[in-house]
């Protein structure tokens, strides 16, 4: 078995998970390699014995059985730019906050790695969206694994989004932005915006305004097969698009198509985790003293 370790940051608890991981490597026995910038972090803090010895990987290939995310949710996002080209299942080790993806927070997490490595463990498989601009910009053919956003720049006015689905024209939002949302991302941005919580084997996606101005325009669910085409029309000239945490600046001249990619992600899971305990953990759902 062969594992790859990725992480953006190191959070107080990155070294005790990261002590236990290696602890457990090593009694395993287990190839590894860290992830060239990441590595770079890590002998900053003087967090690995014999450095120089420990491979690095500026990306996947074949050979990589399992891939662990150290962080947060937006960790796991980032990952994307390593994994859209393989089946890689994601270990998410939860250093960051809230953790929705970043399933293992636990601080004594050597019982859950034994299990990993045994491979008991099931695989949620998650759906991406796809960004495509024409005419062609440094965001076309984007990946999300949440979301992806229309936003104003450089205004305090809003913006005005027209939006279609599948050639037919659903209306032309006056907002601060729109989103159009996985079920993955169902919980994250879309949900502060007043968005639905969508399961993650519904086959739906979700278009949620951004503090709109015609109050009357609430989310949408629509089946994940639709293509949605958008164009923007704003003072400033300028607009910010976004996939995920990766972000640009086009004009208003650039017609945005987003549709579900023909890839996804495998996300790890213990057995017992599921994404309605999940949600009870991290919403306090059921949290009442009549309960």
């Amino acid at each position: 078995m062969k594992i790859g370790i990725y992480g953006q940051f190191f959070y107080p608890v990155t070294g005790k998970f990261l002590d236990q991981l290696f602890d457990v490597i090593h009694e395993k026995n287990i190839e590894f390699s860290i992830e060239r910038g990441f590595k770079k972090i890590l002998m900053k803090k003087k967090m690995l014995k014999d450095a120089a010895s420990i491979p690095v990987f500026d990306s996947l290939d074949e050979s990589f059985d399992l891939f662990f995310s150290i962080g947060g949710d937006g960790t796991i996002l980032s990952s994307l730019n390593f994994l859209e080209d393989y089946s890689i299942p994601v270990i998410g080790i939860n250093s960051g906050r809230l953790g929705f993806l970043a399933s293992i927070h636990d601080q004594e997490i050597k019982q859950v790695l034994h299990k990993i490595f045994d491979n008991e463990f099931k695989i949620s498989e998650r759906s991406l969206l796809e960004l495509n601009t024409s005419p062609q910009t440094n965001i076309h053919r984007r990946l999300a694994l949440n979301e992806i956003a229309l936003s104003r720049k450089d205004t305090t006015s809003m913006i005005t989004i027209r939006t279609w689905l599948d050639d037919e024209f659903v209306c032309a939002y006056w907002a601060d932005g729109l989103m159009i949302s996985t079920p993955t991302g169902s919980t994250g941005y879309s949900l502060s915006c007043g968005g639905p919580i969508i399961t993650p084997d519904t086959s739906a996606l979700v278009l949620t305004p951004v503090a709109p101005h015609n109050l009357n325009a609430r989310p949408l669910i629509f089946p994940d097969n639709v293509s949605i085409k958008l164009q923007v029309e704003t003072r400033s000239q300028h607009y910010m698009a976004s996939a995920d945490s990766y972000i640009s600046t086009l004009t208003p001249d650039v017609t945005i198509e987003v549709k579900r990619s023909s890839q996804t992600i495998k996300l790890a899971l213990l057995e017992g985790d599921s994404f309605l305990s999940t949600l009870r953990k991290k919403l306090l759902w059921g949290e009442d003293q009549r309960n």
